[in-house]
C-alpha cells in the first residue's frame, strides 16, 4: 500500500465486515514529539485473545472467502518500518481498537495520503455506519461525524453524489488548513 490512508481504509472495511455500526478514526500528528498515531476503534463483534494473538499473521483469517488476511499485518509492518509499533485491543461482543504509532520524521514512514477520499469511500460503501474522523495536528483538532451530516441532509442519502462531494470538500478544506 502506497500510503497510510489505504491501510486505514482496509482496517475500517474489516470493522464494518465485523458488524460495526460505529467506527472512529483518529489521526494525530505531533511533530514536537515526532509521532504520528493512528487509532481505529469500532463496536463490531470483537475478537477473543487467541484471535488477537494471530491477527497479524497473514495466513490467519476468519473469512471463508479467501485464506489470506493482510490488512493488520501490513499496517504493523508499515509502523515497524517507521520505527513504530502497533497494538490491538479487542473484547468479544464489544469491539476492537487498533493503534499504530510511527516516528513522524522517519524516512520510511509512508505519507498519510488522501484521508478525505478514504472517508468518502467508506461512507459511500457503508452509508448506514456512523463514522467519526478526528484529525489532530500539533494541538489543533478537526472532527467530522456522519451523524452531524445525516442530521442536515433533509432527505438526501448519505451516499448520494452531492453528499459525498460535500463530505470530500468539507474534510479537505478543514484538514489542509491544519497541516
Amino acid at each position: 500500500m502506497e500510503d497510510l490512508s489505504l491501510h486505514i481504509l482496509d482496517i475500517v472495511e474489516n470493522s464494518v465486515s465485523a458488524g460495526a455500526k460505529n467506527v472512529e478514526i483518529v489521526v494525530s500528528e505531533n511533530r514536537p514529539r515526532d509521532l504520528l498515531r493512528i487509532e481505529i476503534s469500532d463496536d463490531g463483534k470483537g475478537m477473543n485473545p487467541a484471535a488477537v494473538a494471530h491477527a497479524t499473521d497473514p495466513f490467519y483469517t476468519t473469512r471463508t472467502t479467501r485464506k489470506v488476511g493482510l490488512g493488520l499485518a501490513l499496517l504493523e509492518e508499515a509502523a515497524k518500518m517507521a520505527n513504530g509499533s502497533m497494538d490491538i485491543h479487542s473484547v468479544p461482543g464489544i469491539g476492537t481498537k487498533v493503534i499504530a504509532i510511527f516516528q513522524h520524521s522517519n524516512i520510511d514512514r509512508k505519507p498519510l495520503g488522501d484521508m478525505a477520499a478514504t472517508i468518502v469511500m467508506l461512507v459511500a460503501g457503508s452509508p448506514d455506519v456512523e463514522f467519526t474522523y478526528r484529525y489532530e495536528h500539533d494541538g489543533y483538532t478537526f472532527t467530522f461525524q456522519t451523524k452531524e451530516i445525516r442530521a442536515q441532509l433533509r432527505g438526501l442519502e448519505m451516499n448520494s453524489p452531492d453528499t459525498l462531494s460535500f463530505i470530500r470538500e468539507y474534510i479537505t478544506e478543514h484538514t489542509v488548513s491544519l497541516s
